[in-house]
């Protein structure tokens, strides 16, 4: 049985990160998800490094794959791989790309970075579970505000609320570098389609922690997590 690996990793994590070199441009990449990944991973995830093959496992998917920096120091202070990794980012032996791999990192439950795929991909994982009966698991998929302007993400979107898929909790990091944008806020956008959804400072875990555990039934929920606008 998948749990819940409770604890602070807040003070390792800053030290964790500086050993990822060679991908500073996606730094604000990295750093717009770091507090948000952090709470999953602390409070709210059923999965451990032992459990990551369980079936009853929650699942979380990184959508927003570029610039992972955040995602593999987070998951390096849970024990999913060891610190070591993080000194060879992408190097020629490395198991940790500048995409995450679901192949070469333990923990990592899609290869991602090529935007716009990861919702449409989190909706199809909640349906398999629920085709084998699967109740407990729980969906979680991190996006970035600009992948919504990819069309695939409007039928997931779309997909998701007209079949109730209420073990689906996506998570909008919006650092308003969309260029569309969306009449009503990013939210509308999910809840003209029969979602739930919170917004909520991206800064502050206790918020985020109440949003994301803020599902209800028969929904499918979106929390909009707002952190500092990009320049």
């Amino acid at each position: 049985m998948a749990t819940t690996l409770t604890t602070d990793t807040g003070p390792r994590l800053p030290g964790l990160i500086r050993r990822l070199t060679g991908d500073e441009k996606h730094a604000p990449s990295a750093h717009s998800t770091i507090d948000v990944l952090q709470v999953l991973y602390d409070r709210v995830l059923r999965v451990t490094p032992d459990t990551v093959d369980d079936p009853e496992r929650d699942r979380f998917l990184l959508s927003k794959g570029h610039g992972p920096a955040a995602y593999y120091a987070v998951l390096a202070a849970h024990g999913f791989i060891p610190d070591a990794w993080l000194d060879d980012l992408a190097g020629p032996d490395s198991r940790l790309g500048h995409h995450p791999d679901r192949l070469l990192v333990p923990g990592v439950e899609i290869g991602s970075g090529s935007l716009g795929h990861g919702l449409g991909l989190a909706v199809g994982t909640a349906l398999g579970l629920r085709a084998q009966g699967l109740i407990k698991p729980r969906v979680y998929v991190l996006l970035g505000d600009a992948e919504l302007d990819e069309g695939s993400n409007h039928e997931a979107i779309a997909y998701a609320g007209a079949t109730g898929l209420d073990s689906l909790t996506a998570i909008v990091v919006d650092n308003s570098s969309t260029t569309h944008g969306w009449a009503g806020g990013i939210a509308s956008r999910f809840t003209v389609n029969d979602w739930t959804a919170d917004t909520v400072d991206g800064r502050d875990h206790t918020a985020l922690y109440t949003a994301l555990t803020g599902h209800r039934p028969a929904r499918p929920h979106v929390v909009v997590a707002r952190v500092e606008t990009r320049g």
